[in-house]
């Protein structure tokens, strides 16, 4: 699995013209199905993201977690981030999950992640999303696992 993260001071997700997720500050998470990924390591990528430390603290360093900080976690399906464009000039997402394998993994990471932590808001799994952020420094990290 794949996540690129973004600490923000706000970021929501529109679909429809309807909100249906938003948080303040916290973290906007793209997150990226493959093939071969499993629960184990939607597991192991949600134990990173509530402790990746990327929030100041009040020496001004990298020290807090998004729990240490209060902030939410706005979850984002993205299959593109599987994409491989090692060659030519269009993306190649053979190594994305096929769509029902990733839908079904990012409930369980968004089910799994509200049952850790409160602040928890998402994005509609294959749909046209359009997403909103102020990204807070700007600190972006891609996370693997």
């Amino acid at each position: 699995m794949k996540a690129l993260i973004q600490r923000v001071s706000q970021a929501s997700v529109v679909v429809s013209n309807h909100t249906v997720g938003t948080i303040d500050h916290g973290l906007l998470v793209l997150v990226g199905v493959e093939k071969g990924d499993d629960e184990a390591r939607a597991d192991k990528l949600l134990h990173k993201l509530l402790r990746y430390r990327v929030f100041s603290d009040a020496d001004g360093k990298m020290n807090l977690n998004v729990q240490q900080a209060e902030g939410g976690l706005l979850l984002v399906s993205q299959f593109t981030l599987a994409a491989d464009t090692g060659r030519g000039l269009r993306p190649s997402f053979s190594s994305a999950a096929p769509p029902a394998e990733g839908e079904r993994l990012f409930h369980y990471l968004v089910e799994q992640a509200s049952k850790a932590w409160p602040k928890i808001a998402t994005g509609e799994f294959g749909a046209d999303m359009q997403v909103s952020l102020i990204n807070d420094g700007p600190v972006t990290f891609l996370l693997e696992t």
